[in-house]
């Protein structure tokens, strides 16, 4: 591209001709504050990539400009585009992420704060490391103290500008840690920040904290940078926290040319911190802002834009905007029910297949987005059925899991007490004070006998060598051989949640509180609920051990090993994950109230806004084609649980939506979500049946979900008989086939369809 004149007013950059009238309005207007507020796909990047592209046209020192994004990846994007268009004056930008750019800026000023200028900057794995060991000084229980969970809290801390002195002089927090059962917690927070300076250190968020204290404390300092930086550019405004706030509020001082830009619509972070009213309140920090609104989607279909707005309009404080596409109109919004989870996922992957084969699609093509971590083992066991490649985006395979590997470990070392990887894993875990002398003991001691390890543990009074660790050992042992004697009288399911419970694993998890520690339970807990489908799975005919679930396990994480990470793959991904991305075609699962919304999102109204805002960004990842998934029941807890769909689906405009209601009850609740939706938006004059032409007739009742269901006797089971299933509700028996312990009944279930069912499993009894 031929880079134009600067000095020919008449030399117009080729760039402009490329954007339509708002985006040339936010690259044009150089002086002064400016709020971009970019709706999804509004080619948010090519503006900000343009708009410091003409700042240099206009004769910018590329030293003048600063450039702040959240990731290195969008730094990279953005460094390469302007490379491309203006060459290497690029390379002089002040471009990166908050904490790369504040660490440039601290190498040269760090002295000031008592630092060495050659500092370290800690991981989060050395910050806990140092926690970890203060704890231990300070002689605190651990359990109660844990590393992540401190962690966390000293973070979020620090970054609403508190530091450790200011924390232990508030008597409010104080309190707080008193009723939490964690009156010590301020003091390990000022053994870390000491720690952490004596060692000339410095963590992810002191290098934010410390650069607001630099800007704070030093004028000098404050009025060099002011001036070093003429333009101020943020990227994800509505990400910020309250210190990222406050350094980029005093660094544009001066000049006020800053621009921010950004989608309060996506603001979905409020647990790392992000504070919405940043964006919200831009306008009162600045006079004179010019706002510039990006509202032409260019990613996604008219039906799915226009259900995303129907959604979002429902928040009540927010920057108002008219999003809107020229693309074609599309599909209408599929919504669909299944009986169960595992249905459910089954659905989706043989809806991949379907598309795949009918518009000869790649598997790339295609992304499925959940709520939770835990969700992914249903999705990931049903697309390996179909032998559909996928990857989890941005995290870990749901059975590779460290939690999930540590629980199977137990269950392992149950059925097979030779298996010494499971055995080193879990023989101190959760924590019983087998230390690594006693576990190098163990060792050795059983490459002297020229034995297995598990039978110097089971026999570990007759090894003095062990020391005092003799008796813990003992006791894990015991415990062992206690979960080994329930093998043959119960099944995997029964086995399994007393291994997690007695194990202390499950409570070890629950009590924490972090994210982090939410997350891990949450996994551990959907390992049992799908090890309770495979108990209960009357459509397999394998014996439902615990050898047999874990045989399948290792065939599945075997599946997924030295697989090329750029290959043609289904993506998964949390919804958090998927900020930023875009797919052809888009399936969100577990759209269920207490799912999706989560339960811990029903509390304020602040968090159910949230909610929201992560389900509008769900939607706008589709570009042509969006499925919403629901489950009428789903494991939880060891119990079949009913579940009413959620209530975002309510809130998108009937008019984009393609309902799947076949088979629902009157009084169902979606069908009484619908209603609901009726009323509100016709008067009441239309119904749902009249909507989608559904008889009375059609409609059936919804799949039985009782925990307390009880099966019959159906030895003597024929063909057309009615049928009461735990799971499946009424259904006629269409056909009977096989002999003794390999009958098998094919029956059509209300709503359903066909399904065929090994009858030595199946809870199920005769009811006409």
């Amino acid at each position: 591209m031929r880079w134009p004149d600067q000095n020919d007013p008449d030399d117009i950059p080729p760039y402009l001709e490329k954007l339509n009238d708002p985006q040339r309005q936010a690259v044009t207007h150089i002086d002064g504050p400016v709020m971009i507020i970019a709706g999804a796909g509004s080619g948010k990047t090519r503006v900000l990539t343009f708009r410091i592209a003409h700042l240099l046209h206009k004769g910018a020192d590329p030293f003048s400009i600063l450039s702040l994004t959240f990731t290195n990846k969008a730094a990279r994007e953005m460094r390469n585009r302007i490379e491309n268009l203006v060459g290497p004056a690029a390379k002089s930008l002040w471009m990166g992420t908050f904490h790369s750019v504040f660490a440039r800026i601290l190498r040269q000023e760090a002295e000031k704060l008592g630092y060495p200028s050659n500092f370290t900057i800690y991981d989060t794995d050395d910050s806990k490391s140092l926690i970890k060991t203060i704890i231990k000084e300070l002689n605190l229980d651990d359990k109660t103290y844990k590393p992540g969970m401190v962690l966390g809290r000293i973070s979020m801390t620090k970054n609403n500008l508190i530091t450790a002195a200011d924390y232990n002089s508030n008597e409010e927090l104080n309190q707080q840690d008193k009723n939490a059962n964690r009156p010590k917690f301020g003091d390990i927070f000022s053994a870390y920040s000491e720690r952490c300076f004596r060692a000339g250190a410095m963590d992810f968020d002191d290098i934010l904290i410390n650069t607001y204290t630099l800007l704070e404390k030093f004028p000098d300092v404050c009025h060099k940078w002011q001036h070093r930086f003429k333009y101020v550019m943020v990227d994800e405004y509505q990400d910020t926290n309250t210190v990222q706030y406050m350094i980029t509020k005093r660094i544009a001082a001066v000049h006020q040319n800053i621009c921010v830009v950004g989608d309060d619509a996506q603001s979905i972070y409020a647990f790392r911190g992000a504070n919405i009213q940043n964006i919200l309140n831009f306008n009162r920090d600045y006079q004179d802002v010019f706002t510039v609104k990006l509202e032409q989607n260019y990613r996604s279909t008219r039906n799915i834009v226009n259900a995303a707005s129907s959604v979002i309009k429902n928040n009540r404080r927010q920057l108002e905007k008219e999003v809107w596409t020229a693309n074609e109109t599309g599909d209408k919004i599929k919504v669909v029910r299944s009986a169960t989870d595992s249905d459910e996922a089954r659905f989706v992957a043989q809806q991949i297949i379907e598309q795949k084969n009918q518009k000869h699609l790649p598997n790339k093509a295609f992304a499925i987005l959940y709520r939770t971590n835990s969700q992914s083992r249903s999705f990931e066991e049903a697309l390996r059925r179909q032998s559909i490649d996928y990857r989890i985006y941005g995290g870990t395979s749901f059975y590779q899991r460290k939690e999930i590997k540590d629980l199977l470990s137990y269950l392992r070392l149950t059925v097979n007490p030779n298996d010494e990887e499971a055995l080193k894993r879990i023989i101190n875990y959760p924590a019983r004070g087998i230390g690594d002398t006693t576990i190098n003991r163990l060792l050795f001691l059983a490459s002297e006998h020229k034995n297995g390890i598990w039978n110097i543990v089971a026999n570990a009074r007759n090894y003095p060598d062990l020391g005092t660790g003799a008796p813990r050992v003992e006791n894990f042992a015991m415990m062992m051989k206690s979960f080994m004697a329930m093998t043959t009288a119960h099944n995997a399911f029964e086995l399994a949640t007393h291994v997690a419970k007695q194990t202390t694993l499950l409570k070890t998890l629950y009590d924490d509180k972090t994210v982090e520690g939410i997350s891990r339970y949450e996994n551990v807990t959907e390992l049992l609920n799908g090890i309770q489908e495979f108990a209960e799975d009357d459509e397999s005919e394998k014996e439902k051990t615990l050898a047999n679930f874990l045989e399948e396990v290792a065939l599945y994480t075997d599946e997924q090993k030295d697989k090329n990470p750029d290959r043609d793959c289904v993506n998964l991904m949390t919804i958090h994950s998927s900020k930023g991305l875009e797919f052809p075609h888009v399936f969100i699962g577990g759209l269920e109230e207490n799912l999706f919304p989560s339960q811990m999102a029903l509390t304020s109204m602040a968090d159910l806004e949230e909610e929201r805002r992560l389900f509008y960004v769900a939607i706008t990842r589709a570009e042509r084609a969006l499925t919403l998934c629901y489950a009428s029941s789903r494991f939880r807890y060891g119990s079949l649980t009913p579940c009413e769909p959620s209530r975002f689906i309510d809130e998108i405009d009937n008019h984009y939506l393609d309902m799947n209601l076949a088979g629902l009850k009157k009084e169902s609740p979606l069908n009484a979500l619908f209603e609901r939706r009726e009323n509100r938006q016709t008067g009441g004059k239309t119904t749902v049946s009249t909507l989608l032409g559904i008889t009375a007739a059609r409609n059936t009742n919804l799949p039985e979900s009782d925990p307390n269901f009880e099966a019959g006797d159906i030895s003597g089971l024929k063909a057309g008989d009615t049928v009461q299933h735990q799971r499946f509700g009424k259904g006629t028996v269409r056909a009977i086939e096989g002999e003794a312990d390999n009958r098998k009944a094919t029956v059509l279930f209300d709503g359903l369809g066909e399904k065929k069912l090994v009858l030595k499993f199946a809870k199920m009894r005769i009811i006409v």
